[in-house]
């Protein structure tokens, strides 16, 4: 099969487009023959590398996907050849105490697909039959990618972590990233007013097109949590998504008292100092949260396919041309979305 994957840590350059085996499924696993690939800031984690990440060589990066099953391995129940489907990355043990308890995104042998399991820059991939969702009849495979990882992580984050209601304020930290453009979509529908912090007018545009009520550019002042006091009427929000992490102080500000800071990543450095008199003194919450369950994947694609949500695309590549694909996106110049087509 043809694949992107790399043999060492490095940068873009790195990535090889090679033949590999086309891998076989196991027990419980299907193998899916795959459409679209869809990137995330992930892949250039994985790709840098970080102490402790072990991986099997040649490694194959991508956590999202759609396309159709190509083979079922032994004890598979429910699942044709051809069912078109949409994966969910999440991978968990089945039957550790958090997956028996419905919590598989808490799993004590919890992986990621592409992080530490071969994933989806590749025309096939395995995964366990209970990972793979059924996509309907006509749904484009690139939007359904697109969506996978990040509406799950946004929809976990505010609606099971968080417990958002209708007429709360949210503060969304970054404007075009794909688990922002999935937040405030979820947070719009479910009545929410949201504020979007972004760097530049482009990107404060698709927040507006995706219905963020307030934008706010930090390109004509850092102080971005004073505006946020301003709209608001002194008062604060009462969520904020930040996954950058070194904006936790300036979050902090903006939040009310009794506030939610809701973090699913680390994407300005994982370690910063932080002002722990705001923590008390406004009796906020920090609130951490990684991918979501089975439960979430489904009510959130659900969405997804009816037309509620619909994941911001920005540009698709050719397989072959993930460098440039990456690349892109690391650069942040990205409004939405970057997927790959993978063909025959």
């Amino acid at each position: 099969m043809k694949a992107i994957c790399f043999y060492t840590h490095g940068g873009i350059e790195v990535l090889e487009s090679r033949d590999l085996p086309t891998p076989q499924p196991g027990p419980n696993q299907v193998l899916v023959k795959l459409k679209a690939a869809a990137l995330n800031h992930l892949d250039i984690w994985v790709r840098k590398g970080w102490p402790g990440l072990h991986l099997e060589y040649p490694h194959i990066p991508g956590a999202d996907g759609a396309g159709e099953i190509a083979a079922l391995g032994p004890d598979v129940q429910g699942w044709s050849l051809r069912d078109r489907v949409v994966i969910n990355s999440n991978l968990g043990c089945g039957h550790c105490e958090y997956c028996i308890a419905g919590m598989d995104n808490r799993c004590v042998s919890w992986e990621l697909l592409g992080e530490t399991v071969r994933g989806t820059y590749a025309q096939y991939v395995v995964i366990p039959a209970s990972n793979a969702y059924p996509l309907p009849v006509g749904f484009d495979e690139h939007v359904a990618a697109a969506a996978g990882l990040v509406f799950h992580t946004a929809w976990h984050s505010l609606i099971t972590r968080a417990s958002l209601r209708p007429g709360e304020t949210v503060l969304i930290v970054g404007a075009s990233g794909g688990v922002n453009t999935a937040s405030i979509q979820i947070a719009k529908l479910v009545g929410a007013t949201v504020y979007v912090v972004g760097s530049t007018p482009e990107k404060l545009a698709l927040a507006e097109s995706l219905g963020a009520d307030h934008l706010i550019d930090r390109s004509k002042g850092e102080n971005w949590a004073k505006i946020v006091y301003q709209h608001t009427g002194k008062r604060g929000v009462d969520v904020v998504v930040d996954n950058i992490g070194t904006t936790f102080p300036l979050s902090f500000r903006s939040a009310r008292k009794g506030g939610r800071i809701l973090t699913v990543g680390n994407s300005g450095g994982a370690k910063f100092e932080i002002d722990n008199r705001y923590i008390f003194a406004k009796h906020l919450s920090i609130i951490g949260s990684t991918m979501g369950t089975r439960t979430d994947f489904a009510s959130v694609m659900n969405l997804v396919f009816s037309g509620a949500l619909k994941p911001a695309l920005d540009r698709t590549y050719p397989l072959k041309e993930a460098q440039a694909a990456q690349k892109r996106l690391e650069t942040g110049e990205q409004l939405g979305k970057i997927t790959l087509e993978i063909a025959d």
